[in-house]
């Protein structure tokens, strides 16, 4: 059995995705008990963002640690792809 890949920030990331199922909850209820769209709607957004915030933070931890370790240390120059790439996951 491999040990468990933990990192830092996965804490973090799942308060948010307790906070996101918390409001898919109240997402629910409110759909439930007749709501209207405009409030259920603000509600999904929060959902959203919650769980776009976990994957992001989840993305970005695993690029910091995971992909440094398997490179190990390179030229500044070798290293400048890397930098790229790390970056532009920040669009994702």
């Amino acid at each position: 059995m491999s040990e468990p890949h933990v990192h830092a920030s996965h804490p973090d990331i799942a308060k948010r995705l307790k906070r996101a199922e918390g409001h898919l909850r109240k997402v629910i209820e409110m759909i439930d008990t007749g709501r209207s769209c405009l409030d259920i709607a603000q509600q999904l957004q929060a959902v959203e963002s919650a769980i776009a915030g976990a994957k992001r933070t989840l993305i970005q931890d695993h690029l910091d640690h995971c992909l440094e370790n398997a490179v190990g240390s390179l030229s500044r120059e070798q290293r400048q792809p890397i930098e790229e790439f790390k970056m532009i996951t920040k669009y994702l």
